[in-house]
């Protein structure tokens, strides 16, 4: 993992406190655009934080359908002075409507059939794990997340996913899109094999329906998170048997999904 400097950058800023102005220096979260390329072709933009691009790479493309299973992937190499992702892989053509010029942004994802959930959905088998946590466990889990990143404690600009077991952080990603941080998540174990059917993904942001699509292709039967859950979102979990825990502040959870993995305290 990078150390914090290449992630950050200094710049003036005007401050208002307590009621006269000064100038000074900001620390914000860097953002770069990739241009991602598959088998040659250009395929999407990405707009991310400029590190651990493969993980992410890996990640966007199992998230959309194209890597399916290791042998997929032939190569991928980062030219991250040009601004370029290639990647190579063992299918030899993606049908044409998939190339389309298109942004995929640190919040949404636009012109492409690809990206809209039904489409995404179907392909996901019903998860069955028999993982129990507990409250405070899952406290426990969330303050190490929030101690264990450094950009968003320097800029206050990025989103945060953890693959944790129930008593560590198993590998933690940052980025200035809570897609994009995912998207690591989901390529490391991709990349790694991990098995995931015992483990949570701890996050940082609202769990929408994309977010819970990606969890799924993940394997992961638990999501916590500290914002809350669309309606959507909450309805597919229950079909495909995931458990969404939100809104987890000091003390306090809300459970709603598959609420038999969330046990007591012993």
């Amino acid at each position: 993992m990078p150390e914090s400097r290449s992630r950050i950058a200094r710049i003036p800023v005007t401050r208002y406190r307590n009621g006269s102005f000064s100038v000074g220096e900001d620390v914000v979260v860097k953002e770069t655009l990739f241009s991602l390329f598959l088998n040659n072709q250009k395929f999407a933009t990405l707009v991310c934080s400029p590190f651990d691009l493969k993980e992410m790479a890996v990640g966007f493309l199992c998230s959309e359908g194209i890597l399916q299973k290791p042998s997929d992937l032939l190569n991928i190499t980062i030219n991250a002075d040009v601004g370029q992702i290639l990647v190579e892989i063992t299918k030899e053509s993606v049908p044409e409507g998939r190339f389309v010029k298109r942004f995929v942004t640190t919040s949404s994802s636009q012109g492409g059939p690809s990206l809209y959930f039904l489409n995404n959905a179907v392909n996901i088998s019903p998860i069955s794990a028999n993982l129990e946590i507990t409250p405070r466990e899952i406290f426990f889990l969330c303050d190490e997340v929030e101690k264990n990143s450094p950009l968003f404690q320097e800029t206050g600009g990025s989103h945060c996913a953890a693959l944790c077991s129930r008593e560590r952080i198993i590998f933690l990603y940052e980025d200035i899109g809570r897609h994009n941080a995912v998207d690591r998540v989901l390529g490391r174990c991709f990349l790694e094999n991990i098995t995931v059917s015992d483990k949570i993904l701890v996050f940082s942001g609202r769990v929408a329906s994309e977010i819970l699509i990606k969890v799924a292709k993940i394997g992961v039967p638990l999501i916590a998170a500290r914002s809350a859950p669309t309606e959507l979102a909450v309805n597919l979990a229950k079909e495909i048997g995931i458990t969404i825990v939100g809104f987890i502040r000091k003390g306090r959870l809300n459970v709603y999904s598959h609420e038999n993995r969330v046990i007591e305290n012993s």
